[in-house]
């Protein structure tokens, strides 16, 4: 059964509002585009009108100066007519363009900036009769209509309103000077100009937020369409794999930038690495901030000597800690003394580099590990209650 707009009570994703964009279906409001253009060009005519007025009466006085002589001389006047309508365009064009780059501005006033070239590609379904009388008598087609009546109806009496003001001044241009006519025909189709912007900017008040109200019903998904989508965003095994890839790299990016700061690193020599650190700020115990198997183990290790800190080859115990604790875990209890004769090497090793620990370097004593631990560092079966991590 066919999903009614009843049935789409649910606000759309953020998948389903970026693909609405993608296909063009965004909030948009001519009226308050053309309300800005027309009170902008208004305002640009009575501000500069009068100086267009004059540039163009001098243009067209220069025009009719011309010596008789020169007349006959075909490529004069051409170079002459040139000359002029270059400086007439000159004169007329920073108005066009200022109003060009404000119409491209205010298109994104409702929906933001958009431009698809695919909106460009011809439609052919648009031609199908059928569709047409759809879109002309459906709501969308009924509040347009209603927007250009309620639009000719308040333009006509702006203007009538505009007219019957400067009806007087209308009547005495005839017996005014070219100059001053043509300055206040200017002056009157300026604030005609912004009185019309004026009246769709009421009408832009009210078609703005209608429009995105509008289209905000129509991106409304039901219940099960959001299942959908996120059946079909999560359920792929693809999608899956490459979350799950992403996340690990993460992972391993954040634990090796954490190396340095290890007081110890623990290896096998070759197969297993594991980093310590002991704060007692953060733990009571000391804690792994880093550990890995072969490639990763050997890239700890690397990082660990462009540290310069100090690596140490204790197998069983690199297993053992490897297989009981995870990153940012401590370490068991039952690792404790072997694990603080590590450290208390360091430290002796540490003391004798910096020529304070007599004249002889130190050397680690021999140390056992629990016997709660097989050769391979794994916990024996019913040896102890901690799980082996990975």
């Amino acid at each position: 059964m066919a999903d009614t707009s009843q049935d789409r009570t649910e606000e759309p994703t953020a998948r389903k509002l970026q693909k609405s964009r993608e296909q063009g279906q965004i909030p948009r409001s001519r009226e308050i585009g053309s309300a800005v253009l027309i009170v902008f060009a208004g305002l640009l005519l009575q501000m500069y009108g009068l100086n267009i007025v004059d540039a163009l009466m001098g243009i067209i006085r220069h025009n009719l100066s011309v010596d008789r002589l020169a007349l006959f001389d075909t490529t004069y006047m051409l170079r002459h007519l040139s000359d002029s309508g270059i400086r007439a365009v000159l004169v007329v064009s920073p108005i066009p363009l200022a109003l060009m780059l404000l119409a491209i501005g205010s298109s994104g006033l409702t929906g933001g900036f958009l431009f698809q070239t695919s909106l460009l590609e011809p439609k052919f379904n648009r031609l199908n009769p059928v569709s047409w009388f759809g879109r002309v008598f459906s709501l969308q087609g009924l509040v347009e209509l209603g927007k250009s009546i309620l639009k000719v109806v308040l333009v006509m009496g702006c203007l009538l309103v505009v007219l019957w003001q400067r009806y007087p001044l209308s009547l005495s241009l005839g017996r005014m000077p070219v100059n001053s006519a043509m300055a206040t025909g200017v002056s009157i189709l300026g604030w005609s100009l912004m009185a019309f912007g004026a009246v769709l900017f009421v009408i832009a008040a009210i078609d703005a937020p209608y429009q995105i109200w509008q289209n905000k019903q129509k991106l409304k998904m039901t219940k099960q369409e959001i299942k959908d989508e996120h059946k079909d965003i999560d359920g792929k095994p693809e999608v899956k794999g490459r979350i799950r890839q992403l996340q690990r790299e993460m992972s391993m990016r954040r634990m090796m930038q954490r190396v340095p700061e290890a007081d110890v690193i623990i290896t096998n020599p070759t197969h297993y690495s594991v980093a310590l650190k002991y704060d007692t700020d953060r733990a009571s115990a000391p804690f792994v901030i880093a550990k890995g198997v072969d490639q990763v183990a050997l890239k700890i290790r690397e990082i660990a000597r462009d540290s310069s800190k100090p690596v140490i080859e204790a197998p069983l115990l690199a297993r053992a800690v490897y297989h009981s604790t995870k990153v940012d875990q401590e370490i068991p209890m039952d690792l404790y003394m072997a694990v603080a004769q590590v450290l208390a090497y360091v430290q002796q090793l540490s003391l004798y580099r910096k020529g304070q620990g007599g004249d002889t370097p130190p050397t680690m004593g021999k140390f056992d590990i629990p016997e709660v631990y097989d050769e391979d560092g794994h916990r024996k079966p019913g040896k102890g209650a901690e799980d082996e991590t990975p």
